[in-house]
């Protein structure tokens, strides 16, 4: 469906209510028809600002890898070639000295 083109229309401005070419009419943020000299823009202020959301998990991480643990411990005065044992209430602890 074709509209005409209004080039001899008149129309009311929705603010000061005076009457003007309905070509020069602009439509504001909020819907009115207004007059070029009653047109304003939208205040900055009135936009949400945009605020980033946080960040998600990493998708399947993996878990920490767990390293043997080494200690030393004093001079080498055990025979180097036969592992040290002992018992404890924890565990079985191999001690390697080298």
């Amino acid at each position: 469906m074709a509209y005409a083109v209004g080039k001899y229309s008149q129309a009311i401005c929705d603010r000061c209510g005076f009457q003007y070419p309905y070509l020069e009419m602009r439509q504001e943020w909020n819907g009115h028809k207004v007059c070029p000299e009653c047109f304003e823009t939208k205040h900055p202020q009135l936009d949400p600002i945009f605020t980033p959301t946080d960040p998600q998990a990493i998708y399947k991480p993996r878990v920490d890898r767990k390293e043997p643990l080494v200690v030393q411990v004093g001079e080498s005065v055990f025979n180097e070639t036969a592992p040290l044992q002992m018992i404890t209430s924890v565990g079985i602890v191999t001690v390697s000295v080298s």
